[in-house]
């Protein structure tokens, strides 16, 4: 264990992760100070007495005297209080980097990372269903489920972490058995105002020190930049692993291995989540058999290209984890509709640019409902096809009132939720809610 005694830590931002922090310190009879910049923060009444903490906003006096401080994912180390102290000489790390400290003094103990703008959090289930079927004892989590910090405490053998940029930008420890960035597209330009270079940079850190990079082809973003890297490529109709020219089969280095008739996700994207995740399991060294068995029953993630509803041959597809550009793109370029398609869009942009989406809207027999917070910004895209509305809900019901059979209303907004819902996941079951409420009406 990587010790810690006498050092003055703080850490920043409670919840679940900070927590796990928390925790991990007081096993090594280490009692940090904790800040967090919400007055009322979760986690808060679970804190151990022992533990002295400020609320409110950064006790710049605890955060200067510190020895090492632990900043959680959703405080931008362009802070200025962290920039002066980076200045004072004071490491600043996440949680990730303790883990990795951790596991890397272990033995025989495998790393796998993911990340991209979009399907890690798919991936990164698929990638762990895939280990456990295979009888290897695994701990996923990390930007999803647990901490990264809590599975050390289940001595897996495989660990299958999904990463944010954001917590990226605070490791350097990291030594991946298997690492990817799946996709790079714009996403939370607001924390990073140089753009999407900034960004992907933030992302190209997961490659540091990894044995193995599982790259997409398409996508030259994710390929690794500076020095040589062994990498195992996927992609649409090239790549090491791809999609044959009709996507009826997974093609696994030139032999075709599974139909995509037999798989339960449905989507061209999904199609390539389970390649990439078929790479990462092959450099694993796990029989192919059990993992494209595992492909083939993996029902998919909620709030994720979903099908929620079904009725009188009207197709309703909950995508609400579409919080950015890309997953849209992704989402549009795996849509099949064989009559009009109604597109809900709308919520906090996050600064991003929604042009890509233009050359989608324009080609096809498609509607748009345009709603939350930026829903100018985004009806301006298409404006002779595309309503706008206040709320969601207002949207479905103009929705409800125009679907005939053979459409399909695809809910993929592009946009954060937190303008209008606490988080994607009320905005997706009230999209599944209104979606059975009026969908089971639509033959009236």
């Amino acid at each position: 264990m990587v010790d810690y005694q006498g050092k003055k830590i703080v850490i920043i931002g409670l919840g679940i992760t900070g927590l796990s922090c928390v925790d991990y310190f007081l096993a090594q009879n280490v009692i940090p100070k904790v800040i967090d910049t919400r007055t009322s923060p979760s986690g808060l009444e679970q804190l151990d007495e022992r533990v002295r903490y400020h609320l409110g906003n950064l006790n710049t006096d605890w955060l200067f005297e510190a020895d090492l401080i632990i900043a959680s994912p959703g405080i931008a180390l362009s802070t200025p209080e962290l920039q002066k102290a980076a200045k004072l000489g004071i490491e600043i790390i996440g949680d990730v980097e303790l883990f990795c400290r951790e596991v890397n003094q272990q033995k025989n103990k495998k790393v796998i990372a993911i990340t991209g703008a979009n399907g890690k959090t798919t991936v990164t289930t698929l990638v762990g269903d895939i280990v456990k079927a295979a009888d290897i004892k695994v701990g996923v989590g990390g930007n999803i489920g647990e901490p990264a910090l809590s599975l050390l405490q289940q001595n897996c053998d495989v660990y299958v972490l999904e990463l944010s940029s954001f917590q990226l930008e605070t490791t350097s420890s990291l030594q991946a058995s298997v690492a990817t960035i799946l996709n790079i597209s714009e996403d939370h330009m607001d924390r990073y105002p140089l753009g999407l270079m900034q960004y992907t940079e933030a992302k190209q850190r997961i490659y540091h020190n990894a044995k193995c990079c599982v790259i997409n082809y398409d996508d030259k973003l994710t390929k690794p930049s500076g020095k040589q890297h062994h990498c195992v490529s996927f992609g649409l109709n090239s790549g090491d692993y791809h999609l044959d020219e009709k996507y009826e089969h997974l093609i696994a280095k030139n032999q075709p291995v599974l139909s995509t008739k037999s798989m339960k996700l449905i989507g061209c994207h999904n199609y390539l989540n389970a390649l990439a995740a078929l790479a990462i399991a092959d450099n694993l060294q796990i029989p192919r058999d059990s993992s494209l068995q595992t492909i083939s029953n993996f029902q998919g993630l909620p709030h994720r290209f979903e099908l929620v509803f079904d009725c009188n041959n009207v197709k309703w597809i909950n995508d609400s984890k579409a919080t950015n550009v890309g997953s849209t793109e992704a989402a549009l370029k795996s849509v099949i509709c064989n009559g009009k398609l109604f597109l809900l869009l709308g919520g906090d942009g996050k600064s991003a640019d929604f042009t890509p989406l233009i050359p989608y809207l324009k080609s096809r027999n498609i509607e748009i409902f345009c709603f939350g917070r930026d829903r100018d910004l985004l009806a301006n895209l298409a404006p002779e096809i595309t309503t706008v509305t206040r709320t969601m809900s207002e949207a479905m019901q103009c929705i409800a009132k125009k679907i005939v059979a053979n459409d399909v209303v695809l809910l993929s907004p592009a946009c954060a939720s937190l303008d209008q819902f606490k988080n994607y996941i009320e905005r997706g079951n009230l999209f599944a809610q209104l979606a059975k409420q009026y969908g089971s009406r639509s033959d009236e």
